[in-house]
């Protein structure tokens, strides 16, 4: 009855409004420095409110948006999910990201606000909610294209200043791609094939998607003429600096198109692998970085619900939930990078609250160099620009956390070399091994965390590869490939999107976006001091680069 409450507060509310989009703030910094006041305000948290109000009404919601939800998981002192996104790589003195918080694997180090998990949606049981939605609405949902729509709308607003990144039927990527991977509509976007991260992008755990990487056109170009040989070798050669390699092979490339020796064997041919060169080819000038992104780099993240077919097989459906965009708007150095970091340090030891640089139309600072934007559905599932309180969540996993590369994920975890260009696809990919270990990643992940999803409650990826309570090592192994491992069933898909359809009409994303089909129950609500820490023993390093070499 609470849940039902708040549905009808929220659709009062936009009708008050007249307007269920989320309302855009200009050029603000959130949140405000005025955070000994945070809560004088008609809104607290653990009010039956719903999240427009605190957006209509330009009420801060959560100063501590940048936790994100998975990061309140009870450990009991052993089940360990921490790992995947905080390390520590005192041994590699070249590595940009110093983040180092490795430490803080198990260990609730949050401010007095942040002890208090104000992802309310995590303890919602929604079974009830998802009973009137038949299984043939939800599937004429979400085979509905709602990118276009948006970028037809946004390219018309005159007084629109965020980026336009249109895709020609990007809804369906099969016509959006080449075998490559290269946009047909001569965009300049190229999809890659990579091994989704441990497990919240898992679609057992509720979302399909896909990544997009786009290099500035003179990466594109020589004597100022497009040129997908040159293109490839510099797409190539940033997969090399990024995952710091000293070789790496590719699609035919001709040496003759490029205008120089990129293999190293003193002649131009056409060549099927590449080696480390001081600077990008054609006409850029820039020199590769050791783990780092030419500025200018975008990437385009596509968030969508599970496709079912009618033989139950589950794909990237056309609709999105969600459209996520990065570019690197300003090259830092490793030193750059690493006095940012030190800031941020010094920031949180005077306890000061998270602050996110908002630009108005086009998004957020992050502060390291990226600007980062989002979309998402409004109430009627057309996708509308996030609110600022919306994208500070977006700075949780993409500025200060250890595991990432250039305060990124995907592309890193991409299929190494010429296989790994084309659009993702589950089917070709085998459970690898990270670097430096031997075992497969995603049973290494479940083996750690005790369950197939960090919050150990998808019973069932829990009745598929556990017995006993522990995770069936060798039944994981004998999966044919990815697909096989982390898709769900057709019912349980169905039971995802349908629960997901209620928080995009609640509109509800302040308070969670995670689909949960029933109220969690390993997640803490309230951290104390009574909280059971997380072993020595069951720490662990990790790098989110992986040995393709297995596949």
């Amino acid at each position: 009855m609470q849940h039902q409450l708040l549905i009808t507060t929220l659709t009062a509310t936009i009708m008050l409004s007249g307007c269920s989009d989320a309302p855009q703030q200009q050029n603000k910094i959130l949140p405000t420095e005025v955070q000994e006041h945070v809560f004088d305000t008609p809104y607290k948290p653990g009010d039956d409110i719903a999240a427009t109000a605190y957006i209509e009404h330009d009420e801060v919601y959560n100063p501590e948006s940048v936790i994100p939800p998975q990061c309140y998981t009870k450990t009991d002192g052993v089940n360990n999910p921490c790992y995947a996104c905080h390390q520590s790589y005192h041994e590699q003195k070249n590595r940009p990201n110093v983040m180092n918080d490795g430490d803080l694997q198990g260990d609730y180090e949050f401010s007095d606000l942040g002890l208090t998990n104000h992802w309310k949606n995590l303890f919602i049981d929604r079974t009830e909610l998802i009973k009137g939605i038949s299984d043939q609405e939800i599937t004429n949902w979400i085979e509905q294209d709602n990118y276009s729509p948006f970028i037809e709308k946004t390219s018309k607003d005159t007084g629109w200043k965020g980026e336009i990144t249109p895709i020609k039927d990007l809804a369906f990527p099969e016509k959006a791609f080449d075998e490559l991977g290269f946009a047909r509509d001569g965009s300049g976007w190229v999809a890659f094939n990579y091994k989704p991260f441990p497990s919240t992008f898992w679609p057992t755990n509720g979302s399909t998607g896909d990544v997009m990487i786009r290099l500035p056109r003179q990466f594109q170009t020589i004597n100022g003429e497009y040129n997908q040989d040159v293109y490839l070798a510099n797409l190539s050669l940033t997969e090399l600096a990024v995952k710091g390699l000293k070789e790496i092979s590719v699609p035919d490339i001709s040496e003759h198109n490029v205008g120089q020796d990129l293999n190293g064997d003193g002649k131009l041919s056409v060549i099927d692998h590449i080696v480390a060169q001081p600077k990008y080819v054609g006409d850029s000038v820039e020199a590769l970085a050791h783990m780092l992104y030419p500025e200018g780099t975008e990437f385009l993240h596509t968030v969508r619900y599970l496709g079912v077919d009618e033989q139950g097989e589950i794909y990237n459906a056309p609709r999105l939930k969600e459209l996520r965009y990065m570019k690197k708007h300003n090259f830092k150095s490793k030193q750059e990078i690493a006095a940012s970091y030190y800031r941020e340090a010094k920031e949180k030891e005077f306890e000061k609250m998270p602050v996110t640089m908002y630009l108005g139309d086009r998004g957020v600072n992050n502060t390291f160099g990226w600007t980062i934007n989002g979309y998402i559905e409004d109430s009627n599932g057309e996708l509308r620009p996030q609110h600022a309180q919306e994208l500070a969540f977006c700075n949780g996993c993409h500025k200060t956390v250890g595991s990432t590369y250039d305060q990124t994920f995907s592309f890193a975890r991409k299929v190494e070399g010429a296989a790994g260009w084309g659009y993702i696809n589950l089917r070709t990919q085998q459970d690898v091994p990270n670097v430096g270990e031997k075992q497969g990643e995603f049973l290494t992940y479940m083996e750690r965390v005790g369950g197939g999803d960090e919050f150990r409650q998808n019973q069932e990826m829990l009745r598929k590869w556990f017995t006993g309570g522990k995770v069936d090592m060798e039944k994981v192994q004998s999966a044919v490939n990815l697909y096989e491992l982390i898709t769900p069933s057709k019912e349980r898909a169905l039971a995802l999107n349908k629960a997901y359809l209620t928080i995009v009409k609640e509109q509800s994303y302040l308070f969670g976006r995670d689909a949960t089909l029933v109220k969690a129950k390993n997640v803490l609500q309230q951290v104390d001091d009574s909280q059971a820490p997380l072993q020595q023993s069951k720490q662990f390093a990790w790098d989110m680069q992986l040995d393709w070499s297995k596949n």
